[in-house]
């Protein structure tokens, strides 16, 4: 039995991942980790990482980027494996996670849903078929209450799509201040916030008299509780080091 701890376990994805854990024969719930502390399940809640009363095997976290310095001191101290589900980093915080992976193991994707991973790989596929005879756009579409834009999905499907022109390309945010032709060079990226979206991304490969759209589109979070605690079972017992959602899809082959 593998035992998580939830950051964030307060909020909407912290209380469908408690859900699907106790779906689940191979895990189960230990405690919750949240500000407010709102106790709703059979394991408790705690204000602070620090404030755990047993050692869990794995962390999933799904709370915000201010909780990284805790979560990140906590994991190392503790040899405990940890799950990132959180977005909106900054490239410094980034770097801090991967320089924790050297000590413990650490998932970290933008997006814990199967299909959207399947998604990057479809347009890294596209990319090496068209070459540079195509434009790039992904325009990503999510809720009015998200903070964060762009979205870490549509920032990891552009890195994913510039690996393959060897980082060649620059990101564009918007073209209301632009007024010039597009650059070849350019992958443009736009942001959509609104309703109850629960997340939308599209990539369009534009060339000479045809279109090409890859997308992909969410109808729930439990998708991506469903891959955050399949990441947390994958990621038990395993080494240091960083792994993702393609180590995961991997393993299952």
């Amino acid at each position: 039995m593998i035992n998580i701890a939830i950051t964030g376990a307060c909020g909407h994805m912290g209380r469908v991942i408690a859900g699907i854990i106790n779906s689940r024969a191979d895990c189960t719930v230990t405690a919750g980790i949240d500000k407010e502390g709102e106790q709703y399940g059979d394991f408790p809640i705690v204000r602070s990482v620090f404030d755990l009363s047993e050692k869990p095997d794995v962390i999933i976290d799904f709370s915000h980027p201010s909780a990284l310095s805790d979560l990140l001191n906590y994991c190392k101290m503790n040899a405990v494996a940890l799950v990132i589900g959180t977005t909106g980093y900054s490239d410094e915080e980034k770097s801090q996670i991967t320089a924790a992976s050297s000590q413990i193991p650490v998932f970290f994707t933008f997006n814990m849903s199967l299909g959207i991973n399947l998604l990057a790989e479809l347009a890294r596929k596209a990319v090496q078929t068209l070459g540079g005879q195509f434009d790039v756009e992904i325009v990503e579409k999510h809720h009015n209450r998200k903070k964060d834009a762009p979205s870490g999905t549509a920032i990891m499907l552009a890195e994913a799509i510039n690996e393959e022109y060897q980082n060649s390309k620059h990101y564009i945010y918007d073209r209301h201040s632009v007024r010039r032709p597009r650059d070849s060079e350019e992958i443009g990226i736009h942001s959509v916030r609104g309703g109850t979206i629960v997340g939308e991304h599209e990539i369009i490969f534009a060339g000479h008299d045809e279109v090409i759209t890859l997308s992909h589109s969410a109808q729930s979070r439990e998708v991506f509780a469903v891959g955050a605690v399949n990441a947390g079972v994958f990621l038990s017992g395993k080494p240091a080091g960083m792994y993702t959602m393609k180590d995961l899809i991997n393993s299952a082959e």
